[in-house]
C-alpha cells in the first residue's frame, strides 16, 4: 500500500495554496503552481481522477513537503 493519500488534482491544488502556492497559469488541464520563494510545480487537474503515487512524490519533492507535512494541513 502506499504512503501517500490519494487526492485530486483540485484537492492537491487546495493543500498547496494553504503552503503558499498560487496558481500563476493554466494550460488545459495542467496548473501552474508558483510559490515566493521561487519553488514550483505542475499539477495535472482531470475529473475523476487521483493523482498517482509516482507523481505525488515528484510534486511534493519540487514544493520541498513532506508528506507528513500534507497530512497535518
Amino acid at each position: 500500500m502506499s504512503e501517500f493519500p490519494a487526492l485530486s488534482g483540485s484537492a492537491l491544488i487546495k493543500a498547496l495554496r494553504k503552503f503558499g502556492f498560487e496558481v500563476v497559469r493554466v494550460r488545459g488541464s495542467h496548473h501552474f503552481l508558483r510559490h515566493s520563494d521561487g519553488r514550483c510545480t505542475v499539477v495535472p487537474v482531470h475529473r475523476g481522477e487521483t493523482i498517482g503515487p509516482g507523481l505525488m512524490a515528484q510534486i511534493l519533492r519540487d514544493c520541498e513537503i513532506d508528506r507528513k507535512q500534507l497530512h497535518r494541513k
